[in-house]
């Protein structure tokens, strides 16, 4: 059986159907944080969730994938990536057969973390198995990782449609119980199509595992918390401040540890400390967007749920347009630098438009535009901050590098969407003036106003733009035709 090594000199003849199946199982993975948000109203009736309750079934799958992504990318490389990705399928199978049978919130809850740490293996060993496939090639490397981040925003855009379609034909049980099937699709397709990769000597960093997964989970409850609890509430600040100490004893770990979890001298490959900065400002950017721009649609606009969802169709078939035709020959002219740059300003100018939105918005004009120009400078930003945090990580550290990109971009989309919401909140209660039940508009008008101010707030990708230009971002050659 050919190493991992020896697989990147030789290309795979099966790599672009493994990249099809690795990048479907991508999709599954950020589809799950999607699917089930229509679906909430129907399981709090159902399951009897209180209003403060219903967060969780969210959160508990949100701070398990969260926290345990870095250690599934360091067990990928050393005890095979194909056999962490199957593992991380089973998990994510079985998990979801309980979730749909889940008879009380406790059942659910524990199902959804199960469903989390499931994905938490399988989104970091997945993308280190494509790099492995055509890390040899930058120019099919570019065609993956555009593929990839595709699948990506698709599953998040796709996953409220789908959801709404299940929860009102059939049952919101049939979110969870879809992925039955399909990973049982995957589970079989896999050893047809992945090669299987061979241990490696070494031995688990239990220390730093355990410090580690325990900081970045209290970091992220902590995060998903205090949009409900507030930044100054001490179930906000207790996880954050433990999380901090965990993280930075982490690092003592790692500093003297003769086997580290995570060998710090992975931040001196090249771009892959600036990637990921990037990674986190983009997170921060394009999913509070994302976030609030459903909300304007529905409680401000008062589109029905479904509708909504249809109204963001366009956003992943744009970004598949753009991410595929266009930002792949933009970044080989002119650099991974520039591109992410001018991805950057181009979100940022959208993020202006919609900000310049009214309470009597249309679509067309409000929305679908603004959302045009989000759906390009996402793209343009998306491939090289991606490329730039894997690309030159070495095979043996393939699985980490990709743990570390997931990490930061789920941890800078939780930061942006925690700190955007709760001053959305603030906005709120400054502007309120009579409530829901007195007025037909006080809710689309307390929206708005959290929404006009929050979107605002994304525009600072351009202020961004300034620290990214500046950034050690190599111009890679290999890119250039």
């Amino acid at each position: 059986m050919p190493s991992q090594s020896q697989t990147i000199a030789q290309p795979n003849p099966k790599r672009w159907k493994a990249l099809a199946l690795l990048a479907f199982a991508n999709f599954l993975v950020m589809m799950d944080t999607a699917i089930i948000q229509v679906a909430l109203p129907a399981i709090k009736n159902s399951l009897g969730y209180t209003e403060a309750n219903l967060q969780w079934v969210m959160n508990a799958f949100l701070i398990l994938f969260g926290g345990l992504l870095l250690l599934g990318g360091r067990l990928a490389d050393l005890f095979g990536h194909r056999r962490i990705f199957m593992w991380g399928v089973s998990i994510l199978t079985i998990a979801s057969l309980f979730a749909g049978l889940a008879w009380n919130e406790i059942s659910l809850n524990v199902a959804r973390a199960i469903q989390g740490a499931g994905s938490a293996m399988i989104a970091p060993a997945a993308l280190s198995i494509v790099m492995i496939l055509f890390g040899a090639n930058k120019k099919e490397l570019g065609k993956a990782l555009a593929f990839w981040g595709l699948s990506g925003a698709a599953g998040g855009s796709i996953g409220i449609v789908l959801g709404g379609v299940l929860t009102q034909l059939l049952s919101w049980r049939w979110t969870l119980l879809f992925y039955v099937p399909v990973g049982i699709l995957v589970l079989i397709m896999s050893p047809r199509l992945l090669q299987k990769g061979t241990r490696k000597v070494g031995r688990i960093d239990y220390a730093g595992a355990i410090s580690v997964t325990a900081a970045l989970i209290l970091i992220v409850y902590g995060i998903v918390t205090a949009e409900h609890n507030g930044w100054q509430a001490l179930s906000t600040l207790l996880p954050l401040t433990i999380g901090a100490i965990l993280f930075i004893l982490f690092i003592l770990i790692q500093v003297f540890r003769k086997e580290p979890l995570m060998p710090l001298g992975i931040f001196r490959t090249p771009n892959l400390a600036a990637g990921n900065f990037a990674l986190i400002l983009l997170a921060a950017s394009w999913f509070p967007l994302i976030y609030f721009l459903i909300l304007y649609l529905q409680q401000v606009l008062e589109f029905e749920p479904f509708m909504a969802a249809m109204g963001m169709l366009p956003a992943p078939v744009l970004m598949a347009i753009f991410m595929v035709v266009l930002a792949e020959k933009v970044m080989a002219k002119f650099g991974m630098k520039v591109t992410m740059f001018i991805g950057f300003i181009i979100l940022g100018i959208s993020g202006l438009l919609f900000s310049g939105n009214t309470i009597n918005g249309h679509y067309w004009s409000d929305v679908f535009i603004p959302l045009l120009l989000a759906a390009l400078g996402n793209a343009l930003a998306y491939l090289p901050a991606t490329t730039a945090a894997v690309s030159e990580a070495k095979s043996e550290e393939s699985g980490l590098a990709s743990g570390l990109y997931n990490t930061t971009y789920q941890v800078g989309s939780a930061v942006g969407l925690a700190i955007l919401g709760f001053h959305c909140c603030c906005i709120n209660l400054r502007n309120w003036r009579e409530p829901v039940s007195r007025s037909k508009r006080g809710l689309p008008t307390s929206v708005f106003l959290g929404w006009n101010g929050c979107i605002s707030r994304c525009t600072f990708s351009p202020i961004n733009c300034s620290f990214i230009k500046c950034m050690r971002i190599e111009r890679a050659s290999s890119f250039t035709p």
